[in-house]
């Protein structure tokens, strides 16, 4: 449990890092972002594709 909950803060960490660097992960089109006056709602579609491919990839090899 210790050791996820590190993994979950190096991935945000990471994210957070990347969108100061203006990597366009998370804002990708498919996202999806609805603005109201005090309302937004932000559903990332394309992202978290792209995220899953990628760890899906990253645990296929690691099983090699």
């Amino acid at each position: 449990l210790i050791f996820t909950g590190v993994a979950l803060i190096i991935i945000g960490l990471g994210l957070f890092i990347l969108q100061k660097l203006h990597v366009p992960l998370g804002r990708l089109p498919g996202d999806i972002i609805i603005s109201k006056e005090k309302f937004t709602f932000y559903f990332p579609i394309a992202t978290s594709i792209i995220i899953s491919i990628g760890l899906s990839l990253l645990f296929y090899l690691w099983k090699k």
